[in-house]
């Protein structure tokens, strides 16, 4: 039997009293990448390293919301929690599916340690 090429894994804790769900996946061209408070894949976002950026130590990412509400904030939580996930997957693309009923700093900073548990890269 060959060795499966998708590898995934998945963490649930409770963050800020919510319970919430990290579902990390891995293709052969991406990482995908599920954050939900709401049991759903909520909003889907392409977040892509820009190749265009000189500097190597802070790269730039571009995001661009593939299904569901496009507002700002959407985007800065976006980069925020991919920014590690392609650095440390060798600046691969994320797809991120975004579900959150709280987006503080502090639900943000342990929901990236919830990533980092369940890291497939």
């Amino acid at each position: 039997m060959s060795e499966s090429v998708i590898r995934s894994k998945q963490a649930q804790r409770e963050v800020n009293g919510i319970p919430t769900e990290v579902i990390c996946t891995e293709f052969s061209n991406y990482i995908f990448v599920v954050l939900t408070q709401y049991g759903k894949i909520g909003t889907l976002i392409s977040v892509t390293p820009d190749s265009r950026s000189n500097d190597l130590s802070t790269p730039t990412l571009s995001t661009k919301v593939l299904l569901g509400k496009d507002e700002p904030l959407t985007h800065v939580c976006a980069k925020n929690l991919a920014m590690f996930v392609s650095q440390e997957s060798g600046n691969r693309p994320v797809l991120l599916g975004l579900a959150l009923k709280d987006s503080s700093i502090d639900a943000i900073k342990q929901i990236k340690e919830m990533i980092k548990s369940c890291q497939v890269w």
